[in-house]
């Protein structure tokens, strides 16, 4: 009976519990209880860090490849819709649907926060070069500064797959760490006379206004970049969806049910590659590190270049909006909102700064068509 014990408990996970994996698993705990108890992006996190758990459970194999006679894992087949640079441009189809462009088309100065706020791509694509990473690998990590999560796995599946699984965990983790990230350095880098300033009202936009725009940038853009076409061209047409007044079912079903589906495959399997013996290495490490600088200096110079549109202006642009210059749509103009709340009740900033909030998401996938079309 014994001996049978023995058997029993050498085919748990238990027995093969490696002290790597209770560390993953711990740190999906931890991501988990921010998701849920802190709501730290829930939408975002509580997928990945379940997918994190599953695949450092020993035994599960739910990511394991396809071998003679064997099938493959549950996550490695929804993976694929990542490997095969699928699900990238279906999340840009459900943020065009859901964001109104507005903002942005009534103060098109806001394009300059988004454009400044990509500067950490750049300056950590240098970064990693210096570092001893290959021009694609560097192009791959930088682009995680955006805080753009389709992106940076879209970019990575074309450049350098093999850094997929460290950089998609990483964009994910920035962006659902926005709101603990960003306001340390908005309060840095911004007097309290600034983080008061009331912004004027937006002009309205016509209908015809929204429905040229995505038409008339997806034209601009896709001749100009043709490898960011995947990424833009269904932002754009989400938007078209949702503007045009015509297509109001397909509307919503990119909003909703689409859009759904495509962020619980993609949290899940985003999660399941964080495996402990791939995670907990040094160069993972080492791009989880830049991928945090690189979205460091990106909402500092996007903060700095609201402090310059401040001045020029005479006091009319709170610089904290330019911390919404960075992709996460809509959290980080959310975070201008509370920090600007917080100095001033009477502050409503979230419209203002979801104009460089759309411009970012619009930066970082021209970022990503610029890299893909010199490298």
């Amino acid at each position: 009976m014994f001996e049978r014990l023995l058997q029993f408990f050498a085919t748990t996970g238990f027995a093969h519990l490696a002290f790597d994996q209770v560390i993953m698993i711990v740190i999906a705990l931890v991501l988990l209880y921010l998701g849920i108890y802190k709501k730290y992006e829930p939408l975002l996190l509580v997928p990945i860090s379940f997918g994190m758990l599953l695949v450092n459970l020993p035994l599960g194999g739910l990511m394991d490849p396809p071998t003679d006679g064997e099938l493959g894992g549950l996550l490695y087949y929804i993976y694929q819709g990542i490997e095969l640079g699928i699900y990238p441009p279906l999340i840009f189809l459900g943020v065009g649907a859901l964001t109104d462009f507005g903002p942005l088309i009534s103060n098109p100065m806001t394009l300059l926060l988004g454009a400044a706020a990509q500067f950490g791509i750049f300056f950590t694509f240098i970064g990693a070069m210096l570092l001893g990473f290959t021009p694609y690998e560097a192009g791959s990590i930088g682009i995680i500064g955006g805080a753009d999560g389709p992106t940076a796995i879209f970019i990575a599946s074309r450049l350098s797959p093999h850094l997929l699984g460290a950089i998609a965990v990483a964009a994910y983790s920035y962006m659902a760490l926005v709101p603990i990230i960003q306001p340390p350095i908005m309060r840095l880098l911004t007097t309290d006379k600034e983080r008061k300033i009331v912004m004027e009202q937006l002009r309205p936009v016509s209908q015809k206004e929204r429905i040229l725009f995505p038409v008339v940038v997806i034209i601009l853009t896709g001749l100009l970049l043709p490898a960011a076409l995947p990424l833009l061209g269904m932002l754009m047409f989400g938007n078209l969806l949702r503007e045009c007044g015509v297509t109001e079912r397909l509307n919503k079903a990119a909003q909703n049910e689409l859009n759904n589906i495509v962020v619980i495959f993609l949290g899940l399997t985003v999660g399941g590659t964080a495996s402990a013996h791939y995670f907990l290495t040094a160069e993972t490490l080492m791009i989880i590190a830049l991928g945090l600088v690189a979205f460091m200096v990106g909402t500092a110079v996007g903060v700095l270049m609201g402090k310059i549109m401040c001045s020029v202006t005479g006091g009319r642009v709170n610089p904290l909006i330019g911390s919404a210059g960075v992709s996460a749509v809509p959290m980080a103009a959310r975070v201008s909102q509370v920090v600007g709340k917080q100095y001033n009740p009477n502050n409503y900033l979230l419209m203002h700064a979801m104009g460089p909030n759309v411009a970012g998401v619009i930066g970082s996938a021209v970022a990503a068509g610029i890299f893909l079309s010199l490298l």
